[in-house]
């Protein structure tokens, strides 16, 4: 279902593009593993990866990459298509394992070490994945490890996390937490257990595989969790070196050496794989890694590193700027930080301002486009609250919710998005596939506007628009209104039903710390930006609101909590 770009449609941010850039530059549709397997032989002593302060060079890298691509496909009989999952958080092991499976032919699939084991079970059922890369840590081998029990995945090569660590910290790691590690022999599925550091040690030479970046599919990526169970995401080698291309000629040389991107964001998620791995390792900048958020650890890397490129999510954002002072000397080397993955508002660009001199440009993406559309400038200031204009060879349009018809410029309606990193369709899904797709353009969900600039601001996403009295209800803005209040730290908003207006906004709201307010007091104040349809029928705090595993709100277990409360509402 992958398109080529839209012609002879109006593209009004193609004249007001950051000077350098142009939307129909050339796109390099050569595989990702090419491309980084060339990197590594073109700066062998460059370093490319940078784990708690041990550090991978690219050659050596490049030698890691072929030798376990050699032995999946000699010991696994790895080819065209074999879909095997990786269950590992950021680690070196990673990025080899990624990039051998699709130098063997084979198909990543991503998979979250926090899901639950039923979560687990579906993927790699979906998928079709026999075999898993994972981690001898407990807290993910186990997973791993009753996958395998029940037969949901045939074979396991598992990483000893040690091997990851610098000398003296792998030291201290075995003396001191020894405990957290499984010993492999003992498992219960010991005998379909092969170890990753064997497989390297056999240095097997890779076999030649022929590729189609535009029909081969390299990741199969699975999303839509919030509503009915994940669907995969076919993304073609073309559609992830497409989008490559496009944040490179985007970046106008922001990603290549020396720079250094930091990699908190988890690499199973799109985000992370394609901006904090892809990216810089395709034009050999180093990779600085952690294997998850820790404020004191991420701070001591800052400083250690001087990491330049911060790809982020709000929630992460707004983690660094609360730490005020104590964070800024640790941020002096970020010259831009990349925020996507969930809306910017207005107080987290405030707070992040007072901590950082650094460019804070907000991205917008979805799974199914690889995942960037839009972003704002990375070299010079945006507009306030746009995510940017389309980035080169992308068209998007504007489509009106209720009739279908494509709206003018300026005008509310879904955006809609064409392009060469647009995904193939969804794995075994059809049905799935033809719904995402109209007229050939992939339908995000998101309402967005479009200005006369060419600059695009998202509205909110479809499912979330509450119908109230007959009038579209965005959250967004709800949320916006009660984010003004000097109190309130977070605050999600969700339609309900209502006998009345058949739906009503409902706000669940976290004040900050040593912070208070009452629902009388909040909604007298929402009374001076809200109309009367607009105005929650009721707030209700709580010390946490649920989060997405990369840290967006959530609003499902919002809904479901609400739901199972089982109150009736008396007409308003």
């Amino acid at each position: 279902m992958a398109t080529e770009p839209e012609k002879g449609m109006e593209r009004p941010w193609v004249s007001h593009y950051p000077e350098g850039i142009s939307w129909d530059t050339p796109v390099d549709l050569t595989p990702v593993h090419e491309q980084v397997l060339a990197a590594c032989a073109r700066t062998p002593q460059s370093d490319a990866l940078d784990f708690l302060g041990k550090k991978t060079r690219y050659g050596e890298l490049g030698k890691q990459i072929n030798a376990f691509a050699g032995a999946l496909q000699s010991e696994f009989g790895i080819a065209k298509g074999t879909r095997v999952a990786l269950l590992l958080p950021n680690t070196p092991f990673y990025v080899i394992a990624y990039y051998a499976i699709l130098r063997a032919g084979g198909i990543v699939v991503n998979c979250n070490p926090l899901y639950t084991v039923k979560e687990l079970t579906h993927i790699v059922g979906n998928a079709g994945a026999e075999l898993m890369v994972t981690l001898d840590l407990s807290q993910v081998f186990d997973k791993a490890e009753k996958l395998a029990e029940a037969g949901h995945v045939k074979k396991l090569i598992v990483c000893h996390f040690p091997d990851a660590l610098p000398g003296p910290k792998k030291l201290l790691f075995k003396l001191a937490k020894s405990g957290d590690l499984r010993k492999l022999d003992r498992s219960t599925v010991a005998d379909r257990i092969t170890r990753f550091d064997q497989m390297l040690a056999r240095k097997l030479a890779p076999q030649p595989v022929t590729i189609d970046p535009k029909s081969d599919v390299a990741v199969q990526q699975y999303t839509g969790g919030t509503t009915g169970l994940p669907k995969g995401a076919m993304l073609s080698h073309a559609n992830i070196a497409a989008n490559l291309s496009q944040i490179d000629a985007w970046g106008c040389g922001l990603f290549y050496p020396p720079s250094r991107v930091v990699a908190v964001l988890p690499f199973f998620h799109i985000f992370s794989m394609t901006v904090c791995m892809n990216v810089p390792l395709s034009v050999g900048a180093q990779v600085v890694m952690l294997p998850r958020f820790e404020l004191k650890a991420f701070l001591q890397l800052m400083s250690r590193t001087g990491a330049n490129v911060l790809p982020a999510v709000p929630t992460l954002i707004q983690a660094l700027a609360r730490t005020g002072e104590r964070a800024k000397p640790h941020l002096v080397s970020v010259e831009v930080a990349i925020s996507g993955g969930a809306p910017l508002s207005d107080e987290v660009r405030e707070n992040w301002s007072k901590v950082s001199t650094a460019l804070l440009a907000e991205g917008y993406g979805l799974t199914e486009a690889s995942p960037v559309v839009c972003c704002a400038a990375l070299r010079v200031p945006s507009k306030p609250r746009s995510i940017g204009q389309p980035l080169p060879a992308t068209d998007i349009r504007f489509v009106d919710v209720d009739t279908n018809q494509v709206v003018p410029l300026g005008q509310r309606g879904e955006l809609q998005v064409k392009g060469p990193q647009v995904m193939l369709g969804y794995h075994d899904n059809p049905e799935a596939t033809r719904a995402a797709f109209m007229d050939g353009w992939l339908r995000t969900g998101d309402v967005g506007i479009m200005d006369d600039d060419g600059y695009v601001f998202i509205v909110d996403r479809i499912k979330d628009l509450i119908i109230c009295s007959g009038f579209n209800v965005y959250p967004r803005n709800v949320e916006e209104a009660i984010l003004q209040h000097p109190a309130v730290e977070e605050a999600n908003v969700i339609g309900v039903p209502d006998e009345y207006r058949g739906e009503a906004p409902v706000a669940f709201v976290k004040l900050k710390d040593g912070q208070q307010t009452s629902e009388a007091e909040l909604k007298k104040f929402l009374a001076q930006s809200l109309n009367k349809i607009e105005m929650p029928k009721e707030i209700i705090f709580k010390d946490q609101l649920p989060k997405t595993l990369i840290g967006k709100l959530s609003k499902k277990e919002l809904r479901e909590e609400y739901a199972a409360r089982g109150e009736t509402h008396e007409p308003a």
